[in-house]
This record gives C-alpha cells, sequence and structure tokens, in this order.
C-alpha cells in the first residue's frame, strides 16, 4: 500500500514537502511517481525517481521548482515543492512500479500501483 501525505492549504509562494511512504515493503528497485490532477483536467505526471539508480525526472512545469528524493531506508519518497503558484492546487497522488522503465511508459500507461491523494491548495 503507498500512502500520500502532507500540509493541504498553503500561500503562494510558499514551500511544501509530500511524503509517500510504503507499507509492508520497501521502494528498492520501484520507480516512484508523482501525479496531479487539478479539477476539471486530466492527470499529468509530475516526477519520478528510479531506485535502481537514484535517477529523478521532472515535468517541464515544474522543473527548477520541485524536488524528488528518497529516504534512506527507501521506504518513504518526499517531493518539495517551492515557490507554490495557485495553478498548482490539485490532489496529488503517488504511484509505483516494480520495475523502472521510461517514464513515457508510465505516463501512457499507468502504474502499478496507486496511493489515494492528497489535495494541495495553493491560494493566492
Amino acid at each position: 500500500q503507498l500512502q500520500a501525505f502532507g500540509r493541504g492549504l498553503v500561500q503562494a509562494g510558499e514551500s511544501l514537502r509530500l511524503s509517500c511512504a510504503a507499507s509492508g515493503f520497501t521502494f528498492d528497485g520501484y520507480a516512484v511517481g508523482w501525479f496531479r490532477q487539478a479539477p476539471g483536467k486530466e492527470r499529468e505526471w509530475v516526477s519520478g525517481i528510479c531506485h535502481s539508480d537514484n535517477s529523478t525526472d521532472y515535468a517541464d512545469s515544474v522543473k527548477g521548482r520541485f524536488t524528488i528524493s528518497s529516504d534512506n531506508a527507501k521506504s518513504t519518497v518526499h517531493l518539495f515543492m517551492n515557490r507554490l503558484k495557485p495553478e498548482y492546487t490539485s490532489v496529488y497522488y503517488c504511484a509505483a512500479q516494480s520495475l523502472c522503465r521510461s517514464w513515457r511508459i508510465f505516463i501512457l500507461n499507468g502504474m502499478e500501483s496507486w496511493g489515494k491523494g492528497t489535495l494541495v491548495t495553493v491560494s493566492s
């Protein structure tokens, strides 16, 4: 199981950390991604980390603002979001796949496991 959590309401320009915790397993070797879905919009991929080689990747819209990382135990993945904008208001989901692949494939096909989303509201 995956569980995503983080503070829900922030002001524009502030920072926020979201966390995705694995229950009953570790992320060793897994790909873990963050996705978001804004009201009335399709779900979009935000960022991902591959625990096989610790590589990370980001959507162009968040490059330079968001940082993804994993704790040493590889049981929690964090998404640090800086200089938040109101348009970042979305439900954020974490997802995992037991094998790393191109993020393009995960964007097209989804991932094996999904956590319940956590709502992030950025007020102006």
